[in-house]
C-alpha cells in the first residue's frame, strides 16, 4: 500500500500542493485527475522519490521511496521523459535496463515490434505518441511493483490506448502491479480504473471508488413540446444539466426509478434513460468544488 500523509510543497514562493493525503491500496489502478497545472506531475514525483516532500511523507509498505529497495519496485513516466539527441528504442532499453536488471527485453520487443517502432532510429525523429509508445513499452517491460504514469495516453491514437489498456490490466493481474494514472480528462480513465483523486489548487478535493460514487447517478434525455427552464427540475440532485431548445439532458444523483417517475410527472413528450460515464458523474461536482461551492 502507498500511504501518502500531509504532503505540501512549493517552488521558490509558488505553493504547488498543500495537506495531500491519500491511501493507495495494493494491485488497484487510481485515476489522479486535474486540469493542467492542478499539480499531479509534482504530486507524482513526490511519490516516486524524484522529489523529497517539504513537509509530510510518502511511504510504501511503511518504507520511503529512498530506500533503495523500495525505489527499485517504482517506476516513474513522466509527461515529458528525458532522451538524447541519438538515444534509439534500442539504447533506452539498454540504459534502462541497468536501473533495472530484471527488466524483461523480450517483453520490451515484443512491444516495440508491436508498436512497429524502429527500434534503431533516434527518438528524435519519432512523433510524439511514438516516443511515448517506446517509454510505455519500457514500463510494461519493467513490470514493477508500483507504476506511475504521468498523461500517459497523450499522443496515443485509439488503437495504442486499447492496446495500453489491455496490457496495463494484464499487467495488475499477473504481477500484482499497483497503479497511479494521472489525466487531464476524466472520459480517458473512467472506463478501467478502480478509484479516482482529484486535484485542484493545490488541494485533493475529492476522493473514492470510481463504481460505488457513480451507482446512485442517473442521466435522462428529455423532449419537451413547450420550452423548458431549470427551474422545471430544481427539486432533483442536479449533477450537470443542458438545455438545447426543447430538449434537455439531465445527469442527477438518486434513486433511478424514483427520480424517473418525478421526471414523468412533468409530462416530458419523450424521456429516454442512458448510460452514465464517469466524466458526467463527476463533472459537475469538480466544477462546484472549484469554485467553491461545494
Amino acid at each position: 500500500m502507498i500511504t501518502i500523509s500531509g504532503l505540501s510543497h512549493s517552488f521558490g514562493k509558488h505553493e504547488v500542493l498543500k495537506d495531500v493525503s491519500l491511501q493507495v491500496k495494493d494491485r488497484t489502478i487510481v485515476g489522479l485527475v486535474g486540469i493542467n497545472g492542478a499539480g499531479k506531475s509534482t504530486l507524482l514525483r513526490l511519490i516516486s522519490g524524484v522529489y523529497v516532500p517539504q513537509q509530510g511523507e510518502v511511504l510504501y509498505d511503511g518504507k520511503s521511496p529512498l530506500d533503495e529497495k523500495t525505489r527499485r519496485d517504482i517506476f516513474l513516466l513522466p509527461d515529458d521523459p528525458y532522451y538524447s539527441g541519438q538515444t534509439s528504442c534500442r539504447s533506452l532499453m539498454k540504459l534502462y535496463k541497468t536501473f533495472y536488471p530484471a527488466m524483461d527485453t523480450n517483453v520490451y520487443k515484443e512491444i516495440i515490434d508491436d508498436f512497429r517502432l524502429d527500434d534503431k532510429k533516434p527518438l528524435r525523429t519519432f512523433s510524439k505518441g511514438m516516443r511515448r509508445q517506446s517509454f510505455i513499452a519500457l514500463a510494461f517491460a519493467v513490470a514493477p511493483k508500483y507504476l506511475l504514469l504521468d498523461e500517459a495516453f497523450d499522443g496515443l491514437d485509439p488503437l495504442a490506448k486499447k492496446k495500453f489498456k489491455d496490457r496495463l490490466s494484464d499487467l495488475i493481474r499477473t504481477k500484482g502491479t499497483t497503479v497511479i494514472i494521472s489525466s487531464h480528462s476524466l472520459k480517458e480513465l473512467g472506463d478501467f480504473c478502480d478509484e479516482y483523486a482529484m486535484i485542484d489548487e493545490k488541494h485533493l478535493i475529492g476522493s473514492g471508488k470510481v463504481l460505488e460514487d457513480t451507482l446512485d447517478i442517473c442521466k435522462f434525455q428529455l423532449a419537451f413540446k413547450a420550452q423548458p427552464t431549470e427551474d422545471m427540475f430544481s427539486a432533483f440532485d442536479i449533477k450537470s444539466i443542458k438545455i438545447t431548445g426543447r430538449f434537455v439532458t439531465l445527469v442527477v444523483s438518486g434513486d433511478g426509478d424514483d427520480i424517473e417517475k418525478k421526471l414523468a410527472a412533468l409530462s416530458p413528450a419523450v424521456m429516454d434513460r442512458l448510460d452514465v460515464d464517469f466524466e458526467e458523474a463527476f463533472i459537475g461536482d469538480l466544477d462546484r468544488k472549484v469554485r467553491g461551492e461545494g
